[in-house]
């Protein structure tokens, strides 16, 4: 599924539907195409109204790395939910591991971040992704990382 006639593939509204994160830690405002199955472009309007600009940096406001690295992980998310017809059955995507994570160049507001994520490794319930984040195709992080899907923890 891509973009057709200025629409986006996912708005808002489907992405809340596939994942369970609200504001402030909803790192995916818009998918522009996606390959259920194989890779996902998502992205994310960086806005200087972001709670962690207010302490990183006051006077020069940066993106944390490790929010490139999560809003990735919601788009191989929404990518994984999607291709296994997940959504709605209350099962989550946990992080398990983070490796070969780089950081290239920083992101500031007013940005579009482009989230490219694609699968790497699939077996039942554990999966391998590669992902690249970047502004106006400038590489800000890359990182490869593996999730599980899982039901939530009981209440």
């Amino acid at each position: 599924m891509s973009e057709e006639a200025g629409s986006p593939a996912y708005d808002i509204r489907k992405i809340l539907k596939a994942l369970p994160h609200r504001y402030p830690l909803l790192l995916v405002d818009r998918v522009k195409s996606i390959e259920l199955g194989e890779r996902i472009h998502a992205v994310k309007a960086v806005s200087f109204n972001e709670d962690f600009f207010q302490g990183h940096f006051p006077g020069q406001p940066v993106m944390p790395g490790v929010l490139q690295i999560e809003a990735m992980a919601q788009a191989a998310a929404i990518l994984g939910i999607e291709t296994l017809e997940l959504a709605g059955t209350g099962k989550l995507v946990y992080f398990m591991g983070i490796e070969n994570a780089k950081f290239r160049a920083m992101v500031e507001p007013g940005c579009l971040l482009d989230l490219h994520v694609e699968f790497v490794q699939k077996r039942s319930r554990v999966y391998k992704f590669k992902g690249e984040a970047s502004v106006e195709g400038k590489v800000t992080c890359q990182v490869e990382f593996t999730a599980m899907i899982a039901d939530p923890p009981n209440a």
